[in-house]
């Protein structure tokens, strides 16, 4: 099988960019961040908002008066931000975090979906 040498990431400054601007958003609106437990139950929270709309949406379950699947992308934007919270937080470069994830799952997983038979 040919291999290529794609780049992990095409926009990684994206990320850092992300993280700076919710930094600046809290410094300018926020105060403060919460304290990390704190963010750590807000995700969750955030997490559990979009599940339900993904299980009203592509599984079994029906709508409530007043939800819709319109809403998943703010849920999935809330989750994003939390997490971006938190990471600012507890020192993370999420952009450094996610070239070194691609590269381990790169290296792990090269073959192993495409010989997957579950995945045919």
């Amino acid at each position: 099988m040919e291999k290529t040498n794609l780049p992990l990431f095409e926009n990684p400054e994206g990320i850092q960019i992300a993280q700076n601007q919710v930094h600046a958003w809290i410094q300018s609106y926020g105060v403060r961040y919460f304290d990390p437990l704190t963010n750590n139950a807000i995700l969750m929270e955030e997490v559990g908002e979009m599940a339900r709309i993904m299980a009203r949406t592509y599984g079994e379950q029906s709508f409530k008066a007043g939800e819709s699947a319109e809403q998943l992308g703010s849920e999935m934007a809330d989750v994003l931000w939390v997490l971006l919270c938190l990471a600012n937080q507890c020192g993370i470069d999420l952009e450094q975090e996610l070239q070194a994830s691609l590269a381990k799952k790169t290296k792990r997983d090269e073959q192993r979906h495409r010989e997957n038979p579950k995945l045919l």
